[in-house]
């Protein structure tokens, strides 16, 4: 007689996919992520008792809690299948204790992929809870705990109520007060360059050679004068190649994505905030309905890993796929090296199954889902592939003892680059091919000039460099980076310009605050240091009561300090020139965490609140009135008419103001992007054209 199993995973929409891949006797139901945790109410930990957490069941859980109960009464075995990382182990650890099954049974199933063969493989290889990743979880979970919720209430009585302080947080904020910092002392200095126009015998390729300096060193020019010096000197002068070098160059694929990796490429190629690069991600891993003989699958492996391994399997498809498609010349098997602190036993973020093409399920995905597979698609395959090969070639040239250089190259071998370009924050610039020519031979100027620069100072961070720079110093793990970035912005201390991260004056004068009185909670070597020894708890070689105890008295001597030292700040809300209805004061700008909105100063005479109102000037196509900007629940930017509901007007894509359609006199709407246009809301007009430059986005 077969055994009524029950299967407990995290999220709904994976229970779906998996009930599809096992027998009538296993059931699969979610727990909706943490169902038990430390009461948000209270510190909820014992900081006189070994740092004992005091865990309650989630405000809104209890239903489902008793529902788990019930369904585990019913089975004959219960196996525990939340996500295979730390949280996922707690979570696990949390539902044994629970649902009172022994954790040290063999209750425990991860599989790192949701495909079939994944799922029943795993199910027959059921092991322990591992407590060293709980315990790895529980210090993280309690020092967080503490960090937040001793400091909160300080910066709440000294500067505004609703702050918050963290661990990674608080770094994080502190990076980049630090850059704007930098942006706002940066003092410019002038340079200029010389740029020679050319064309080498036998030719009529213009290419182009940049002044380098006098003889053998390097000059550079620091004012008008100096450069219109050398101007007058070469304009007279004969331009003669001195010598030339050739040499090839390899350039080595990039490895498949981290979560790291992956949020950075996405923001830098589609502008997504690493949140919602996680959102698409887990709906990938979770399961997409494909349909045929294929039927719901998960289409990439485990998003949350800084992982670079790769399994035998995966490999082995890969390279058999990628002979057939682009030719065994341009196939290498390959195995990328993870660091030291990475958990390895995730893989790197991959597709389930390499056959499976982003542009053969195309009309199975969202756009947003199509863009990230096909990225992530493309990454594992090109990191199974040969190394690109440039020809390099350069070239210097004499100008009467001037000395001018040009660089050029071109691809020999595409190898990995016939299927994916790596992106990069900073456009680089791009090397032409040289005309052939020998040394010695004489060139024609066909022009030379000079133009002004002046030294930049450091970018803003972007969310990508944000991410790039937190993993560089080791601070926070995969699963931080992106609700980190969120935190910082929904509590005021940073807001987005355009793609920028930059700090407000609440960030600025909370970060101050830290740094003078929590001086270690903003250091970057010591978070480091701190994660470091978070691992070491998750390796089974630090206790982490005793990471918490070393951590500990420091840190409660700081709090005393602060209480005493800090004076009270008073941070003026933002004033406005919107009159509040009820009362006539001038409403004044607030912020909640699903963003700014409009509140009367007279609070708690007057409790008036309304949402900000951004016009476009431009007429609703339906009622007349004034379309809106207006942000969905998730965030995105859409278009809406201020008498919503009454006028059900929307459109995802930008109205266009001062121009109608020429057609059929309707509004028209500009499409951002690789299919830019402009083109008419009217569905029945098929008017379109293509944006001119002066028209396009910044």
């Amino acid at each position: 007689m077969k055994k009524n199993k029950l299967l407990i995973v995290e999220s709904p929409a994976k229970a779906g996919t998996i009930q599809k891949y096992l027998g009538k006797n296993y059931k699969v139901v979610a727990s909706m992520g943490h169902v038990i945790d430390l009461p948000k109410s209270t510190l909820g930990v014992d900081v006189e008792n070994n740092f004992e957490p005091r865990y309650i069941t989630i405000r809104g859980k209890g239903t489902l809690l008793t529902e788990l109960k019930k369904e585990a009464k019913k089975a004959d075995e219960v196996l525990l299948a939340t996500d295979p990382d730390r949280e996922g182990e707690a979570i696990s650890w949390h539902l044994a204790n629970a649902l009172k099954i022994d954790p040290g049974s063999e209750c425990r199933v991860t599989f790192n992929e949701i495909t079939k063969n994944a799922v029943k493989e795993a199910i027959k290889k059921p092991r322990r809870i591992d407590m060293n990743l709980v315990n790895a979880q529980q210090a993280r979970r309690v020092l967080d705990r503490i960090v937040g919720y001793k400091i909160s209430p300080i910066l709440w009585e000294k500067v505004k109520r609703g702050l918050s302080a963290g661990r990674v947080q608080s770094v994080a904020t502190r990076l980049i007060c630090d850059r704007e910092e930098e942006i706002l002392n940066f003092v410019p200095e002038e340079y200029w360059t010389i740029e020679a126009i050319l064309t080498a015998p036998g030719t009529k390729t213009a290419f182009s050679a940049r002044y380098y300096g006098y003889g053998s060193a390097e000059a550079k020019l620091s004012n008008a004068a100096e450069a219109q010096a050398v101007l007058d000197a070469v304009k007279k002068s004969e331009f003669r190649v001195e010598s030339i070098k050739e040499s090839s160059k390899k350039r080595n694929p990039p490895p498949p994505f981290t979560t790291s990796t992956l949020q950075q490429d996405a923001s830098r190629k589609y502008s997504y905030q690493a949140s919602r690069t996680m959102q698409i991600a887990q709906t990938l891993y979770e399961g997409v309905k494909l349909g045929g003989t294929l039927g719901t699958v998960g289409l990439i492996t485990y998003m949350r890993t800084d992982s670079l391994r790769i399994s035998d399997d995966a490999l082995n498809e890969a390279e058999e796929f990628l002979k057939n498609e682009y030719g065994s010349e341009n196939v290498k098997r390959r195995q990328y090296k993870t660091k030291k602190s990475a958990q390895d036993a995730h893989e790197a973020i991959r597709p389930t199954s390499i056959t499976i093409r982003p542009i053969d399920i195309k009309d199975k995905l969202t756009p947003e889902q199509y863009k990230l597979y096909k990225l992530i698609w493309e990454r594992f395959a090109a990191s199974q592939m040969e190394a690109a090969v440039y020809k390099l070639t350069s070239a210097v040239i004499n100008a009467d003892g001037y000395i001018f250089k040009a660089n050029g190259s071109e691809i020999l071998f595409k190898g990995y680059m016939n299927v994916y370009v790596e992106s990069t924050d900073s456009k680089e610039e791009k090397s032409k091919r040289l005309p052939k020519m020998e040394a010695g031979a004489s060139l024609k100027l066909e022009d030379v000039d000079s133009k002004q620069h002046f030294t930049q100072p450091p970018p803003r961070f972007t969310d990508a460099a944000l991410i790039r720079e937190l993993e560089e110093n080791g601070i926070g793990r995969p699963s931080t980076y992106a609700p980190t970035i969120s935190t910082i912005v929904s509590r005021g201390y940073v807001q987005r310009a355009k793609k920028q991260l930059m700090p407000t004056e609440l960030g600025f004068v909370t970060t101050d605050i830290m740094k003078q009185n929590f001086k270690d909670i903003v250091d970057v070597e010591f978070t480091a240091h701190m994660e470091a020894e978070l691992d070491e708890v998750e390796e089974g070689g630090r206790d982490w009561v005793s990471v918490l105890s070393e951590f500990y008295p420091d840190f409660e001597h700081s709090l005393e300090q602060a209480q005493e030292n800090i004076q009270k700040i008073e941070i003026k809300d933002k004033v406005s020139d919107v009159i509040c209805e009820k009362c006539g004061r001038n409403m004044v700008y607030k912020l909640s965490k699903f963003g700014q909105f409009l509140a009367c100063p007279g609070y708690p005479e007057c409790r008036n609140t309304k949402a900000i109102r951004v016009g476009t000037g431009v007429e609703c196509p339906k009622c007349g009135g004034e379309i809106l900007i207006k942000n969905s629940r998730k965030g995105k930017v859409y278009f809406g008419c201020e008498h919503w509901p009454k006028c059900d007007f929307m459109a995802w894509d930008t109205p266009v103001k001062d121009e109608k359609c020429p057609e059929c006199g309707s509004l028209l709407l500009k499409k951002n992007g690789r299919s830019a246009k402009i083109y008419c809301y009217n569905e029945n007009c098929k008017y379109e054209r293509k944006i001119e430059k002066n028209e396009k986005e910044d």
